[in-house]
């Protein structure tokens, strides 16, 4: 070979592989925030899930004892 062409090729390959590195880098770490915001999404609703559960306790405790909710003691 040439060392014109092998010069070419080490200055070249890495301007090549920038953008793509770069661009694969974008993409992974989007992929990863997403899935990160599908599972706090996932948290929040088994949160409020067992949140109202909670309340349709205390509520259904209330109806029993015949008081309204809030009601002293």
């Amino acid at each position: 070979m040439q060392w014109e062409f092998i010069v070419a090729l080490v200055m070249g390959i890495p301007v090549i592989l920038f953008p793509v590195a770069l661009v694969w880098y974008l993409n992974i770490s989007g992929i990863y925030a997403a899935m990160q915001e599908a599972r706090n999404m996932q948290e929040a609703r088994k949160k409020r899930a067992v949140r109202g559960q909670g309340i349709r306790a205390v509520v259904e405790e209330h109806r029993e004892k015949k008081q309204p909710v809030g009601a002293g003691h």
